[in-house]
């Protein structure tokens, strides 16, 4: 472009060499499904015994990390569409619309597993704790959330963090959901 001036180039203003992601966290079994967390995605200790397994998503410049959560609840935990509706429930649009109406969904199969998508963007309201009552108010948050029909029952990964986040690990996002696997129980 030209910016350049005098003496650009020289070592010292070279900017620093991109800090390594760390080596993806192990694959994981659950429910009848294998999972491989992408490079760059740190594991970390579940924060609740309803999670099994939790990841953070560091942030990009200026913003912070997202947060990845599996959960497993023995087979249980409501239909694909009740848990849709419950996550779009904890995204509020700045022109009143509900979040379905602006939500993005799409089902398809990977390795014989159903596996349903959204992907949303608003103001996220949340309860800190199920029940509590008390709320999250964060604005510019996007939440993705995927659905595997297991052959155990469903498994729920639900990540939600600043949309310029969450927009970095979108390409990693696509690919961990194609190393989804059905396992059989031996």
């Amino acid at each position: 472009l030209g910016l350049a001036g005098p003496g650009a180039g020289r070592a010292q203003d070279a900017p620093a060499p991109p800090a390594a992601e760390p080596p993806a966290p192990p694959a994981r079994t659950q429910a009848g499904v294998r999972f491989t967390p992408a490079p760059g995605w740190v594991e970390e200790p579940a924060s609740s015994r309803m999670r099994v397994a939790q990841y953070r998503l560091p942030g990009t410049e200026g913003e912070g990390p997202a947060e990845l959560v599996v959960f497993w609840f023995g087979g249980q935990g409501g239909s694909v569409d009740a848990n849709v509706d419950r996550w779009l429930g904890q995204l509020e649009q700045p022109d009143g619309r509900a979040t379905r109406e602006v939500a993005k969904r799409r089902t398809r199969t990977v390795d014989g597993l159903e596996v349903h998508e959204v992907d949303a963007r608003g103001r996220y309201v949340a309860e800190t704790r199920p029940g509590s009552g008390e709320r999250v108010r964060k604005d510019g948050q996007r939440l993705v959330g995927i659905i595997v029909v297991g052959p155990e029952g469903p498994l729920f990964f639900k990540v939600v963090g600043p949309e310029a986040t969450v927009a970095r690990w979108e390409a990693s996002l696509e690919r961990f959901v194609a190393t989804l696997r059905r396992v059989e129980a031996r």
